[in-house]
């Protein structure tokens, strides 16, 4: 997967902030308003929907509006270019430990053989 994503790039940037983490962290639960979402943090609630903008810019969640009321839901889709990511790696890196493991028994021989 490409380093150089933009999706990939816009999700761990809204991720990077621990304020948009609980907010995802809380709408696995569910939708919620914009009001009771801010609740938990001491900050203004402008201040709070730039939170709420930068993780609907990245697609982590959608909100809508009806009458007074934003509601924030969770898009868990686009969590899977992050996952995808992740995946990757670790296949990455686990080739290149049993490479290692390899190379280190044909250097020193295997102890089992006899």
């Amino acid at each position: 997967m490409d380093n150089h994503s933009p999706p990939l790039n816009s999700v761990f940037h809204a991720l990077a902030d621990p304020t948009r983490r609980a907010v995802v962290q809380r709408l696995v639960a569910g939708p919620a308003p914009v009001k009771e979402l801010a609740a938990p943090f001491e900050m203004a609630l402008p201040s709070f929907m730039k939170h709420i903008g930068v993780l609907e810019q990245a697609g982590l969640i959608a909100s809508h509006k009806q009458g007074r009321v934003r509601t924030c839901s969770l898009n868990p889709d686009s969590l899977a270019a992050a996952e995808q990511w992740f995946s990757d790696q670790r296949a990455l890196w686990a080739s290149r430990y049993d490479n290692l493991d390899t190379l280190l028994t044909a250097l020193n021989g295997d102890p089992n053989e006899t």
